[in-house]
C-alpha cells in the first residue's frame, strides 16, 4: 500500500512539474542547427533567418504552432560565403510577416546589456 501511494505521489509531482515548466524558447541554436518555433497561432510567411549579422537562410512558410529546423550548413551571406562548421553563433535574427500582416520580430543572443 505504501509503495503504491509513493507512487502516485511521484507521478503527481511530475505531472505539477511539467505543467509548470516555461515553454521552449522561440529560437534556439544546437548541434549545427537553427530551430525557430512559432508559438502563434497565426502562419507566418517570408521567415527570414539571419545569423552573426551576415549570413542568411529563408522559410518560405511556418505554419502557427510549427517548427523550422535550419541547418547552419545551408546559411550563406549575400555574395555566397557558405557558413563554416565550428563557427561560433553570436546572434540570430528572425523576421517573418504574420498572416494578419503584422510584423515578427525575435531574436537569440542579443541581450540587453545593463
Amino acid at each position: 500500500m505504501m509503495s503504491r501511494l509513493a507512487a502516485v505521489l511521484a507521478l503527481a509531482s511530475l505531472v505539477l512539474v511539467a505543467g509548470c515548466s516555461e515553454p521552449p524558447a522561440p529560437v534556439s541554436v544546437s548541434e549545427g542547427m537553427v530551430t525557430v518555433l512559432n508559438q502563434t497561432e497565426q502562419d507566418w510567411k517570408q521567415v527570414l533567418i539571419t545569423v552573426n549579422d551576415h549570413f542568411q537562410g529563408v522559410v518560405p512558410t511556418l505554419k502557427a504552432e510549427g517548427r523550422a529546423n535550419a541547418p547552419l550548413a545551408q546559411f550563406s551571406t549575400g555574395h555566397g560565403q557558405r557558413w563554416t562548421p565550428g563557427t561560433y553563433v553570436k546572434t540570430i535574427d528572425v523576421t517573418a510577416k504574420a498572416a494578419d500582416g503584422t510584423d515578427v520580430k525575435l531574436t537569440w543572443g542579443r541581450e540587453e546589456k545593463r
